[in-house]
């Protein structure tokens, strides 16, 4: 493992070069392609170790056995450090599927879900379920987006709740009004404090909020709290509102409407295929 974080370490200045939350994912993928190189005799020359020939196997031999949507993710972060050294990545025969968007929940499942947050014991848990389900369903928060959120974060503009979302995909998500009144209340409680799980250590944990669900007393029966799911439902009720494409884009903090396609498969009647897709939010930008 030493060899490997060296190997990492020669690579240092093209991974600063990314976007900031994609530095920790790319030094990870680093040290596991590090693995499978060192395996096959590859020498420690960053040149040879980022290969598009190398990286290619890696993804198709060295995970194997990881889901077509994490191999997927590992090619475009090594393509694009490969690339900044070798030049673009010859095309590839091998296609990964992207993965699947998380299922919304049904209007049953949400209703249990509300009745587990409430019943927990705790105040403090109690009252982060909860604030993890109405800043899911109501603005589409992702767990990372949630971790940060502070009260103040949430208010008003004009007769509009809205939330104001900071860091890499800062945007200002306007709250639906059957969620309005509930999110102001959140935000009236945690006040400059954050409002999911105040005081806890170690934010930054990728699994931070995981880890929180993971413990919560809920029936082994009923729905399992999910971030992704909570937000699957926010996207996918807009989209079943008709929200108009572009708006939804920004609303979500994704950057481009054919994003929208892994969602638009869990809505009846809404087309989703990306050309489809382009082609609505096209209609509506005229």
């Amino acid at each position: 493992m030493g060899e490997c974080t060296r190997l990492t370490d020669e690579v240092a200045a093209l991974v600063v070069s990314l976007p900031a939350p994609a530095r920790q994912r790319a030094r990870s993928i680093l040290r596991r392609l590090c693995v499978f190189a060192a395996g096959r005799g590859v020498g420690a020359d960053p040149r040879h170790l980022l290969d598009h020939d190398v990286v290619e196997a890696f993804c198709v031999m060295g995970c194997a056995g990881r889901s077509s949507a994490t191999r997927g993710t590992y090619r475009s972060v090594l393509d694009a450090l490969a690339s900044s050294m070798h030049g673009p990545a010859p095309r590839r025969g091998i296609p990964f599927a992207g993965a699947r968007a998380p299922a919304p929940y049904a209007s049953a499942e949400r209703a249990e879900l509300f009745a587990m947050a409430d019943a927990q014991r705790h105040g403090s848990k109690r009252r982060s379920a909860l604030a993890m389900l109405w800043c899911g369903l109501g603005a589409g928060l992702r767990p990372g987006e949630l971790v940060a959120l502070r009260g103040g974060d949430i208010g008003r503009v004009g007769s509009s709740v809205v939330v104001h979302v900071e860091g890499f995909r800062s945007r200002i998500v306007p709250v639906a009004e059957r969620h309005a009144a509930a999110m102001v209340a959140v935000g009236r409680h945690a006040g400059d404090d954050v409002v999911f799980r105040p005081g806890g250590a170690q934010r930054s944990y990728p699994n931070f909020v995981n880890d929180f669900t993971r413990h919560l007393v809920a029936d082994p029966a009923a729905p399992r709290l999910s971030m992704g799911r909570c937000r699957a439902s926010f996207i996918c009720d807009h989209l079943a509102a008709g929200t108009a494409l572009d708006e939804l884009v920004a609303m979500a903090g994704l950057s481009e409407v054919e994003s929208l396609a892994r969602y638009a498969r869990h809505v009846p009647g809404v087309a989703h295929s990306k050309a489809d897709l382009r082609a609505r939010a096209a209609g509506e930008r005229r």
